[in-house]
């Protein structure tokens, strides 16, 4: 959704647009410094509330119509461009279209030319245009959020499919601003030893709660950006994944519901992409502590994709995680949440088929019980979802490596779905599977078909004897017309 960034023409120099001489410069222009305190204090934490307090609120000025940046002698384009950013620093109220339409467009032609400015790279931006810009940045983009559509319903168990998609009414701004960061953060004219005082841990922090925005066009903009800064910024990198990993810790443990969840996992997805080999203890520990319990959420399914994608990359790194991976998805295995059971089986299938056989047998003998009970659920597909492993190559080796093990486990499980199971096609499934153990090994399978019989004739005998000793109980009961104690050997 974001345009291609050309850059300068071969052989042309920006224009640097410096403040003009003392003595010539115009003394009714006052230079704001934007603030980030738009948010009440009420709604942040100490950390957000201090980060964002630290730059005073801008003043209200004159909202008009100026002359284009280009069109001024660049002696004059520094006090411009000034007063452009502090024009759109203003905010307005945008549940009314028709209240300050000519200002609102105003503002709107002067964010386009900032952004248009930025991206061709035409001219050069000093420390305190960038300063200046940035502050106006953060006054638009961090403001309170309204409540989520969960929180006026009181709703907390309710599906977030089901709640209205709230779109950000000032998204015409909002969209140029964003866009703006965007162009800046990009740039190959911005220096980040220049950037970094302005685009700072606290910037950061506040840019992070924005992922709170039901709005997914505002989301998107922020996963871009917040990608690039990553990338750009090197100073950051630990600060993100750490305020990320604070993120996750709150899902997982207080709310259970953030609305850009994915999107922080598909900026990690890129991000654990590029781990170096051998990992960090760090990042293995955040696998376990943050990623992995996120498969404990009821409503799993608007971020899964994002997080087996992450799960996957961490296997595919260091094999040697696939038994932490397994026995912790097997933790958190849904009992009767059939479509999380659904997930959790397709998941499964992509990190065995990176798993490595001395792995593989670490974890085998819980995995397989788990696989058993899911054979002989009620629900098709489910049933259907896990039978259709014996389709993976690589995970039918790994089973034919330790049949020994696998088919007694399995065997019951198999022979009461042929048996019983309602539904045909899940009848003929288990067949095919039943056949592929045979041809394995014929033997075994021989032997723990006779372990079933004798398993299920003593099952037989013990129902049998548990009725008998019911009759007796009931023809003592009947003779003694049921007043006294009745002892049964």
């Amino acid at each position: 959704m974001f345009k291609i960034i050309k850059g300068m023409k071969k052989g042309s120099k920006p224009e640097v647009i410096e403040p003009p001489p003392g003595p010539n410069a115009p003394s009714d222009v006052t230079v704001n410094h934007a603030s980030r305190s738009a948010i009440p204090p009420a709604q942040l934490t100490n950390t957000k509330s201090q980060a964002i307090s630290r730059n005073p609120a801008p003043q209200t000025g004159v909202i008009e119509v100026t002359p284009l940046l280009k069109d001024v002698p660049i002696s004059e384009r520094h006090v411009l461009f000034i007063r452009k950013v502090n024009m759109c620093s203003a905010s307005f109220d945008f549940s009314d279209p028709l209240k300050k339409v000519k200002e609102k467009e105003i503002k709107r032609q002067n964010l386009q030319e900032l952004v248009e400015l930025v991206q061709s790279g035409s001219s050069k931006m000093n420390e305190i245009m960038q300063e200046e810009m940035i502050n106006m940045i953060s006054v638009n983009i961090f403001r309170a959020l309204p409540p989520q559509a969960f929180e006026n319903t009181g709703a907390i168990d309710g599906d977030p499919e089901e709640d209205d998609m709230y779109l950000e009414p000032s998204w015409s701004h909002l969209q140029l601003v964003y866009e703006l960061l965007l162009r800046y953060v990009v740039s190959p004219d911005t220096d980040t030893k220049v950037a970094k005082r302005f685009i700072d841990h606290s910037f950061v922090l506040n840019l992070l709660d924005m992922f709170d925005s039901e709005d997914p066009r505002e989301r998107e903009y922020l996963k871009t950006i917040l990608h690039r800064v990553y990338g750009k910024f090197m100073i950051h990198r630990p600060f993100i994944r750490k305020a990320i990993n604070n993120i996750f810790y709150r899902f997982i443990f207080e709310t259970e519901r953030h609305p850009g969840l994915g999107e922080l996992l598909e900026i990690l997805g890129s991000i654990i992409n590029g781990f170096a080999v051998p990992m960090k203890e760090e990042h293995k520990l955040f696998l376990v502590r943050a990623l992995i319990p996120l498969h404990k959420a009821k409503f799993i399914n608007y971020y899964h994709q994002q997080l087996s994608y992450c799960i996957i990359q961490f296997v595919e790194k260091d094999y040697k995680l696939a038994d932490v991976v397994i026995r912790g998805l097997l933790k958190y295995w849904p009992v009767i949440n059939c479509g999380k059971e659904i997930l959790f089986l397709g998941e499964l299938e992509e990190i065995l088929d990176a798993t490595q056989p001395a792995e593989f047998q670490q974890c085998m003998i819980p995995l397989f019980r788990q696989i058993g009970r899911c054979i002989n659920s009620p629900n098709f597909q489910v049933a259907e979802r896990v039978l259709f492993l014996w389709n993976n190559e690589h995970i039918v080796d790994l089973i034919a490596q330790n049949r020994d093990i696998i088919l007694p486990i399995l065997f019951e499980p198999l022979e009461k779905n042929i048996k019983g199971h309602w539904n045909t096609a899940i009848n003929g499934l288990t067949g095919n599977v039943r056949k592929m153990f045979i041809e394995m090994d014929s033997d075994l399978f021989e032997e723990c078909s006779n372990q079933f019989l004798e398993k299920e004739a003593m099952a037989n005998k013990m129902l049998e004897k548990r009725e008998l000793t019911w009759k007796k109980l009931e023809a003592i009961a009947s003779e003694g017309g049921g007043d006294d104690m009745v002892m049964v050997n």
